[in-house]
C-alpha cells in the first residue's frame, strides 16, 4: 500500500494536515489540494521539502483544479469543506457552492480518473431533528441548518455515484472532532480550542445555554484511524456506505469545562478560578449527540484509542506548547 498515492483535499486544514502527517509517516505519496480559505500553510510547511508530498493550491469549486489534483491518485480523502452551522446560516450560498458543488466536482474527477476509493468527511449534523440516542447510521431526521443539508446531499451524491458509476465511496460522519492544530481563532472557531485560548488568557468563555447540551467529542487520532481503515479495508461489505466517526460517549459542555480547567490548571493554577458565562442557545444546535460506533467496529474493525479525557489532555498540552 505504501507506494500508493493519496489525494487529501483540504490537506492544510485541521483534519487534513493530520492526515498528511500520518500517511507521509507511512511512506505514502500524498497530494494536498487546498485554497487556504480555512487551512493554513504552516500546517504543511514541514512537508514541502518531502519528495513524497505535493501541494496544489486550488479550489474544489473549479473542476479543472480537481482534475489536476486527482491525476494518478489511487485514493481520495476528501476533507475540503466549509464547516460551521452558524457560517452556513449567515451565508448558505457559499456553503452550498463549496460543500455541494465542490463535492460533485471531486466525485466527477475521481470517476473520470479511475480512483479506487473516495473516502469523504460526512457529518453528524445529518441526524438533524432525530431525537433517538445513540445515533445509528440508518436512522436520521430532517436537517436543521444549511450546513447539514449540504452534508446530507454529499451522502446522496456518493450513493448515486457508487450505484451508477461503480466508484467505491465511504462517508465518515464526524462527531465534534478536536485536537492539535484546530484553529482557536475566527468567528466560527470550534468550542474546545476557543475555550482553551480564553482560559489561557484568563477570559471567561461563553457557554450557549445552561451547559447541559452534550456532544460525542472525538479526538483527532481516532478520526485519522477511521480514515485509514476506510481507505484500506478489503471487506466488500464495508464500502459504499457511511459510518459514525466518534468515540461513542457523550460529554456535557459543563463537564467539558471541568476537564479543561483540570488540565489547564496544571500549567497555570489561576485558570481553576476563571468563571464561565452562560448565553442563549445557538440557532441550529441540537441538544444532544451520541454516536453508536457498532457498525464501524463490525465492518472496519474500528477501536478508538482516545477517550474525551485522554484526547483533551493531549490537546491541551499541544495548545500550551504551541499557542501560549
Amino acid at each position: 500500500m505504501t507506494n500508493k498515492k493519496i489525494l487529501i483535499t483540504g490537506g492544510a486544514g485541521f483534519i487534513g494536515s493530520n492526515l498528511c502527517d500520518h500517511f507521509l509517516g507511512k511512506n505514502y505519496k500524498v497530494v494536498c489540494l487546498d485554497n487556504f480559505a480555512t487551512g493554513h500553510r504552516k500546517n504543511i510547511e514541514k512537508h514541502l521539502s518531502n519528495p513524497n508530498f505535493k501541494l496544489i493550491e486550488g479550489d474544489i469549486r473549479n473542476l479543472s483544479d480537481c482534475q489536476t489534483a486527482v491525476e494518478g491518485a489511487d485514493y481520495i480523502l476528501h476533507q475540503a469543506a466549509l464547516g460551521s452551522v452558524p457560517r452556513s446560516i449567515k451565508d448558505p450560498a457559499t456553503s452550498n457552492d463549496v460543500n455541494v458543488g465542490g463535492f460533485l466536482n471531486m466525485l466527477l474527477a475521481a470517476r473520470d480518473a479511475g480512483v479506487k476509493r473516495f473516502v469523504y468527511a460526512a457529518s453528524s449534523s445529518t441526524y438533524g431533528d432525530s431525537e433517538s440516542l445513540p445515533k445509528v447510521e440508518d436512522v436520521i431526521g430532517k436537517p436543521l441548518s444549511p450546513y447539514a443539508v449540504t452534508k446530507y446531499v454529499n451522502e446522496l451524491y456518493a450513493d448515486v455515484f457508487g450505484k451508477t458509476y461503480g466508484i467505491e465511496t465511504i462517508g465518515l460522519r464526524y462527531f465534534n472532532v478536536f485536537g492539535r492544530r484546530q484553529d482557536p481563532n475566527g468567528a466560527y472557531a470550534a468550542v474546545i480550542p476557543k475555550f482553551v485560548m480564553q482560559f489561557m488568557k484568563h477570559e471567561s468563555p461563553v457557554i450557549n445555554g445552561d451547559g447541559n447540551f452534550s456532544r460525542d467529542f472525538t479526538y483527532i487520532d481516532n478520526v485519522v484511524l477511521m480514515n485509514e481503515l476506510a481507505m484500506t479495508t478489503d471487506n466488500p461489505d464495508a464500502v459504499n456506505t457511511v459510518y459514525n466517526t466518534a468515540f461513542g460517549d457523550r460529554t456535557t459542555l459543563n463537564d467539558l469545562i471541568g476537564y479543561l480547567k483540570e488540565f489547564l490548571s496544571g500549567h497555570d493554577a489561576a485558570i481553576a478560578d476563571v468563571d464561565v458565562v452562560h448565553g442563549p442557545n445557538r440557532a441550529g444546535d441540537i441538544p444532544h449527540s451520541l454516536a453508536s460506533i457498532d457498525k464501524a467496529k463490525s465492518l472496519l474493525g474500528y477501536n478508538p484509542q482516545y477517550s474525551i479525557k485522554q484526547g483533551l489532555e493531549e490537546a491541551v498540552g499541544w495548545y500550551w506548547e504551541n499557542l501560549k
